[in-house]
């Protein structure tokens, strides 16, 4: 296949395809198989190592995902604030050190998964699968935190640009077809988590309880 070809079809064709089937299966389990959506939680089964690995996971997660779209959707904010050397600094030891803690709690669920058999028990094909594209995901990152480094600003000038020409149904591509293949790679890995989404306990995070932070508190009787 030819290499243009080929990059129109990951960084234009899998983007659209990603975004249509994510929604579409989002709304149609929703409504169809409403109970499904859900993390589908296995805490009842043993909850120590759970604690240990989705703690970090979680909190590691967030704060990746919001730092991405905080230059999704602030650059020039992003790159002002990277302009003092200090500053970039600090933004970048953060991003890896949180990084870390993705990867570290994605570690501790991926073997509490394999070594408990009540775990196993209750464990899909896709859960496998999500695992480990979330663990290439993560190693990329790091992998290009260290590599080609100071990612908020090239990410902020060059990708912002880019997936912002994707939702104006207009594509800008040379700049991410001129990346290093790494990088390339990270992207179509993102672009295929979003596709999956519907298929997996992804899904819930489109009904995280976020108004329990202003919900009174409620008195347990046990």
């Amino acid at each position: 296949m030819n290499a243009n070809v080929l990059n129109l079809f990951l960084f234009v064709g899998l983007p659209y395809a990603a975004l249509v089937v994510c929604a579409a299966g989002v709304i149609y389990r929703y409504r169809q198989k409403g109970f499904t959506v859900s993390s589908i939680s296995s805490q009842f089964l043993e909850g120590k190592s759970l604690f240990w690995g989705t703690v970090p996971f979680h909190v590691g997660i967030l704060v990746v995902f919001f730092g991405h779209l905080t230059a999704f959707m602030f650059p020039r904010a992003i790159l002002a604030w990277n302009t003092e050397p200090v500053r970039l600094i600090i933004l970048h030891v953060t991003a890896f050190t949180f990084g870390l803690t993705v990867l570290v709690g994605l570690g501790a669920l991926m073997y509490r998964r394999l070594t408990n058999p009540r775990i196993r028990a209750v464990t899909t094909g896709m859960d496998i699968v999500l695992e480990i594209l979330l663990l290439a995901q993560v190693v990329f990152g790091l992998w290009i935190a260290l590599g080609y480094r100071w990612g908020a600003s090239w990410f902020a000038a060059d990708l912002t640009p880019y997936l912002w020409s994707l939702l104006k149904l207009s594509p800008e591509t040379s700049a991410v077809f001129a990346l290093p293949w790494v990088i390339k790679v990270h992207i179509v890995g993102a672009f295929i988590l979003v596709l999956i989404v519907p298929f997996t306990r992804l899904v819930h995070f489109f009904v995280a309880p976020l108004h329990y932070i202003t919900r009174p508190y409620q008195q347990m009787i046990w």
